[in-house]
Order: C-alpha cells, then sequence, then structure tokens
C-alpha cells in the first residue's frame, strides 16, 4: 500500500473509533458532573454514584438483569453448542433445513415480533395450565431463544475449523463418544463457548423489547428502568448506572480475554511438544 493509502486508512479507522467510542466517554466523563443537567458541566462530584446507592429500583432492577442474564448465558450456551452438534456432525437427516432455519430465524426476525409471540404464548399457556407468570422465567425463556441463535452460530464456526482427525484419533485408541466429548471435543471449542457465553450475557443484559413484553409486576429489569426514566428526561443517575455497566463488562470482557489468550498458547505448546515427541 502507497503512503496516501495507510494514512487513508488509518485516519476512517480513528475516525469510526470515535463515532463508536466518543459518546460512551462523554457518558461516563459526566456521570461524575455535579450539576442536575445532563449537557452542563457543574464541576467534579460523586453525589450521583451516592444517589445511586440509595436508588433501591435501580439496584434491584440490576440484580434481576444479572440474574437473568446469567442464566440465559448458561442455556444459550448448551443449547446453542447442542444444535450446532447436530448441524456439524448430520449433514442430511429429515427436517434438516427446517431446523437450520428455526435456529436461525431469531437473527433476522425483528425483538419486537419474537416479544409479541412469545408473550402471545405464554398467554395462551398460561391459560390453560396456570403457569408460567410473566417474571423472571418468561424473560429467561425470551432472552434464551434470542442467545441460543447467537451460541450456535460461534461454536458451529468454531466446529468447522476443527479437525475431525484429533477425535478419530481418539476413537481409534478406544475413546467411547461420551469420553471424545469431554475430553477432545469440549476442550478444543472452549474458547468459542466461552465467547458465546459473553456474547449472549450481554445481549440478555441490555435487552429492553423482548423484556418489555414478558416482564410482568416486580420483574423490572435494569435496562426497562433506565428506559422508563429516560422518557420522562434524562437524569445524570442514568448516567451513573451505564458507566457501571460499562466497567463490568469490560472487566469480563478482558478477564475472558486474557484467559483465552492464555489457553491458546498453552494449547499451542502442548501440541508443539507432542509433534516433537513423535518426530
Amino acid at each position: 500500500m502507497s503512503r496516501l493509502g495507510r494514512r487513508t486508512g488509518f485516519a476512517w479507522m480513528g475516525g469510526v473509533y470515535v463515532f463508536l467510542y466518543l459518546p460512551i466517554f462523554t457518558l461516563i466523563v459526566f456521570s461524575f458532573n455535579a450539576s442536575p443537567m445532563v449537557t452542563n458541566w457543574g464541576g467534579f462530584s460523586l453525589r450521583w454514584y451516592q444517589a445511586l446507592m440509595q436508588d433501591t429500583e435501580i439496584i434491584e432492577g440490576f440484580k434481576l438483569s444479572l440474574k437473568i442474564a446469567f442464566a440465559t448465558g448458561c442455556s444459550s450456551v448448551v443449547l446453542g453448542t447442542l444444535a450446532a452438534i447436530t448441524l456439524h456432525r448430520f449433514k442430511r437427516f429429515p427436517g434438516r433445513t427446517l431446523f437450520a432455519g428455526m435456529v436461525n430465524s431469531p437473527l433476522v426476525m425483528p425483538e419486537v415480533i419474537i416479544g409479541l409471540s412469545l408473550l402471545l404464548m405464554l398467554v395462551s399457556v398460561q391459560k390453560l395450565f396456570g403457569f408460567p407468570d410473566r417474571g423472571f422465567a418468561t424473560i429467561w425463556l425470551g432472552h434464551t431463544l434470542l442467545g441460543m441463535a447467537y451460541a450456535t452460530v460461534v461454536v458451529l464456526s468454531r466446529l468447522q475449523e476443527m479437525s475431525p482427525s484429533l477425535e478419530e484419533a481418539a476413537q481409534d485408541l478406544g475413546a467411547l463418544p461420551a469420553q471424545v466429548f469431554f475430553l477432545i471435543t469440549l476442550p478444543l471449542i472452549s474458547q468459542a463457548l466461552a465467547s458465546a457465553w459473553l456474547l449472549t450475557f450481554t445481549l440478555s443484559l441490555d435487552d429492553v423489547v423482548i423484556s418489555a413484553f414478558l416482564n410482568g409486576p416486580g420483574s423490572t429489569t435494569m435496562p426497562i428502568t433506565i428506559f422508563s426514566r429516560a422518557r420522562l428526561g434524562l437524569n445524570p443517575s442514568v448516567n451513573t448506572v451505564a458507566t457501571l455497566t460499562v466497567v463490568v463488562v469490560s472487566i469480563g470482557v478482558l478477564t475472558a480475554s486474557v484467559w483465552m489468550s492464555r489457553r491458546e498458547r498453552r494449547r499451542a505448546q502442548e501440541m508443539a511438544a507432542a509433534y516433537r515427541k513423535v518426530d
């Protein structure tokens, strides 16, 4: 590439980063604003963080969001892994096209349609059987439906890159199918599982549309609380909640990235050592 092309590329990349992260940086800065006006800087202060500690509505919503996001991440990874293995291992079976379409449809379907359809279904189920009540369980089911589709894509891409010779070698050495799965397959796709969990956890933590359809009395998540307050006028306390959320998510992503990087280096060293022994 020419010097002009490199400079243009760097300038374009820098503009994209500024466009994406400048609003977040501004939000973090104004969370320390002493003024009650969001757009006017009144000096450095921690008053809104102190007020947040006494805001029981936000705190309870944040706790509920964390619980739902954790449960969604776990269930999405389990179901997404099973779906990905089915699509990867079994190239032909009756209904495969329909199954693949149903798994991937939440990726392209508007969340309004997903939330409304789930609401109508759950209302019908509740009329017939008397459960489930709208709350934690219904929000978790809705988030799992969406998160499973993302987890399937992430895990399936890793399975397609993985060489089948490793599993075949384990079977030739006498390993049972369950042993091959837990001792060979799962360690090889562990990074994809961690990535899928983090992705679905984040999607669930900041979801508004599906949660708005499926929540009930006493089960208001943090994003819905923030959205409701933002409609009545921006409040600096919203900036503090967003800042803390960014910090928590960033710490989680950085920790997972370091863990996956170290695990990848360790796996590369073990494979290199194994090849040296064979030679």
